[in-house]
């Protein structure tokens, strides 16, 4: 049986996932407190696109590090994101490549592409063709 947190979660995810997203903030706000790295992905998000609140990319880059900080693959990639391509955050290469190598050691078929590609261009980290293709591979391409 579920207790009352655990309920509460669900219901927050459940608003989240029907698109309701001014009560998803009132019911994920104090998970993400709590230190949910869930919660704080899924607080970061609404923040980063005005979902069902005013943008706040302040507020945005705050909760997707908290959760990409405890190893949340997603958030790592969406921090990742942020700082390739200056969202929220000044564009930075270098942070960029970090984040997504974190996830892309999660198994993160994004990242790993992503990470691929900025091998490829040498965008963030050196260029490196032979890394570039082990990357693609490993995130299932064949190049």
């Amino acid at each position: 049986m579920l207790d009352n947190d655990e309920m509460s979660f669900t219901s927050a995810m459940a608003a989240f996932e029907a698109k309701h997203f001014s009560r998803a903030m009132q019911l994920l706000s104090p998970f993400a407190e709590q230190g949910n790295a869930e919660a704080q992905h899924r607080v970061a998000i609404m923040f980063q696109n005005g979902l069902g609140m005013a943008r706040n990319p302040e507020a945005a880059v705050k909760w997707m590090r908290a959760a990409a900080e405890q190893g949340h693959a997603l958030a790592q990639h969406g921090l990742g994101f942020m700082y390739l391509e200056g969202e929220c955050v000044p564009k930075d290469g270098e942070q960029a490549a970090l984040w997504f190598k974190r996830a892309a050691e999660q198994g993160l078929a994004g990242s790993l592409t992503t990470l691929a590609m900025m091998y490829e261009q040498g965008n963030g980290v050196a260029q490196d063709i032979e890394e570039a293709k082990r990357l693609y591979k490993l995130a299932g391409f064949d190049r």
